[in-house]
């Protein structure tokens, strides 16, 4: 089973089917979003000091900051993945 790595910016990279959600961080629930993960420890800033222009959220509830555009993380995902009942079952046992 391979793991594919999506770079998020700078160098920094995640594995792609961790990733459950890439979203705009503009709107109130997002930037209180971004506050809940930092004070529980959760938050990943991977924006090298630079504007937040992404949010990714990690199937273990981390959320991760980036610097590039959602659109663009979201372009960099292989289009032709698709995930099977049975890699989710697999992944849900992992653990």
């Amino acid at each position: 089973m391979t793991h594919k790595l999506v770079n998020v910016g700078f160098g920094n990279s995640v594995v792609s089917r961790r990733v459950v959600a890439i979203i705009s961080p503009n709107a109130a629930p997002m930037k209180r979003l971004r506050d809940e993960a930092r004070q529980d420890k959760r938050l990943i800033d991977a924006t090298q000091g630079r504007k937040t222009r992404s949010i990714i959220i990690t199937d273990s509830n981390h959320v991760i900051l980036s610097a590039i555009q959602s659109e663009t993380i979201a372009q960099r995902f292989s289009p032709d993945i698709t995930l099977t009942k049975e890699e989710i079952k697999d992944d849900n046992n992992e653990g």
